[in-house]
């Protein structure tokens, strides 16, 4: 993969930053952290050569130092709110959240419940968390918030929720998802280590939009698009442009909700330490792009997946169109189009030619393969096979896996299984393969090669079974489809 971005680099100036950031408050630091933490594939995505697990990486280099906060608001609990990447609850993946951190060495120290009003389902899981020994904090709703800062700051307000105790100077506030309350559980949190005589600090962590590249450049643009659900907007932040004259780029709940915070600082210590919502940032990310082009074209992709997965979420959960229209709205300040993605017109002409679904991948030199259905495999599948083929430098016409140990799993399926799809999925077909690698020197080659399909662009001319979306996934393709399904059957599972 061509690399536009200078991960080491990242890690390094990062966490001085961060540690620039806690001396300047004199030793105590609530850091809001946006985004994902582990696992951030779209700035992967946008950002070629950014680790996916670069924050905990950064993380870990002032592991001593950083203690971590998990906030996760109490009607999410209540509705059983799903994190729609990992098709988890938000209560289960704040557990998975804990065992993740704890597994690399960062110290989890409490939870806490934002919003908490009694709701049942909240109760039980405080209940849960503290059979396990977590500490669980309740912070509660407050009338007039955000912008009564009067009553909010106030015995009545911040004062009425649980102080959270912390022991180390950085305090990471994370949540499993947005609307979690972060930036009102560091708030309060200052509030009373005022009352208790502790001069702390509150920063802000997000990697995107990036501040100090273009209001328009790709990579903000991809943001606009990987948040168009929430309806996010990217400004320039006239805040810091009146203070300083200077251009930077942030996004309108910042830059709305910065005035109302100013007046907290105000009332909590007398006077506000930033001048602008770009000061309250911490992100260097813009300072490590190394090949401005490369990065380009990578947000360029990820602002037409998008726009695929917009459609294809419109055709299965009947959504509205207002994301759609803004992501092509986004589409046409980059000046891009579904054109600009080979792979979608290698895989449209492929399904013409054969009357069935069809799929295409672009490999790193620039050529695009193709599979299509046949009685044995799916289209993924046999794209799959012809992709690994590829690159081992395998003859395309070589068996890989022999039609005799296929058709023996197909039976399972059909006749034993009850499926109706005879046709092997990707996760059957490596199986398979894998099982071929032991005696076939041809097979334990192709599997060498999975390593190298990650970064690569896929296209499918029909939405994929979850199953096959799930393994495309794990292998770091970059997956669209077209918004259709193979059949017209009302309900597809």
């Amino acid at each position: 993969m061509k690399i536009g971005f200078d991960n080491e680099k990242y890690l390094t100036m990062q966490s001085e930053h961060i540690k620039e950031r806690i001396a300047k408050f004199g030793g105590k630091l609530y850091l809001e952290f946006g985004g994902k933490l582990f696992d951030d594939y779209h700035a992967s995505r946008v950002l070629p050569g950014f680790a996916p697990d670069s924050k905990v990486k950064m993380l870990l280099q002032i592991r001593d130092q950083a203690e971590i906060v998990i906030a996760i608001n109490s009607d999410d609990i209540e509705k059983n709110k799903v994190r729609g990447d990992l098709g988890i609850t938000y209560d289960l993946d704040t557990l998975r959240l804990i065992d993740a951190f704890r597994s690399i060495g960062l110290f989890v120290g409490s939870v806490v419940l934002t919003r908490f009003n009694g709701q049942p389902a909240a109760m039980a899981f405080k209940k849960r968390l503290e059979s396990l020994g977590i500490k669980v904090y309740r912070h509660y709703p407050i009338e007039g918030y955000p912008y009564d800062v009067l009553h909010i700051v106030s015995d009545e307000g911040y004062g009425k929720n649980d102080f959270i105790e912390t022991e180390r100077p950085l305090v990471i506030v994370t949540a499993p998802g947005p609307g979690s309350g972060k930036m009102a559980t560091c708030l309060s949190q200052l509030y009373h280590e005022h009352k208790h005589g502790v001069s702390a600090g509150y920063a802000k962590f997000e990697t995107f939009p990036i501040w100090n590249i273009p209001l328009k450049h790709p990579v903000n643009i991809a943001y606009e698009a990987a948040t168009a659900d929430l309806n996010d907007v990217n400004m320039i932040d006239p805040f810091h442009l009146e203070a300083y004259g200077k251009t930077t780029v942030n996004y309108n709940r910042d830059v709305e909700i910065f005035p109302v915070l100013k007046k907290m600082f105000m009332n909590i210590y007398g006077e506000c330490p930033y001048k602008s919502p770009t000061d309250m940032g911490v992100n260097m990310a813009g300072n490590c792009i190394i090949d401005d082009e490369i990065v380009k074209k990578a947000a360029n992709d990820e602002i037409i997946r998008r726009y695929y997965a917009a459609l294809c979420d419109k055709r299965k959960n009947n959504t509205g169109d207002d994301e759609i229209h803004k992501i092509e709205l986004l589409m046409r300040q980059a000046e891009i189009s579904t054109d600009d993605r080979r792979v979608v017109a290698a895989a449209l002409k492929k399904a013409e030619e054969t009357g069935a679904p069809a799929t295409a991948i672009e490999m790193e030199d620039g050529a695009v393969l193709t599979g299509k259905t046949s009685q044995l495999l799916g289209a993924s599948a046999a794209l799959l096979l012809n992709a690994l083929k590829y690159l081992a430098g395998i003859d395309d016409n070589t068996h890989l896996i022999q039609p005799y140990i296929i058709e023996p799993v197909q039976d399972l399926k059909v006749n034993h299984l009850g499926n109706r799809n005879p046709r092997l999925h990707l996760d059957e077909l490596l199986v398979a393969l894998s099982i071929c690698a032991v005696s076939n020197k041809d097979a334990e080659k192709a599997m060498r090669e999975l390593q190298n399909l990650r970064g690569l662009e896929v296209h499918s001319t029909v939405i994929l079974s979850q199953v096959d979306i799930n393994v495309f996934k794990k292998l770091g393709v970059n997956l669209t489809c077209e918004p259709m399904y193979q059949t017209k059957s009302l309900y597809h599972h």
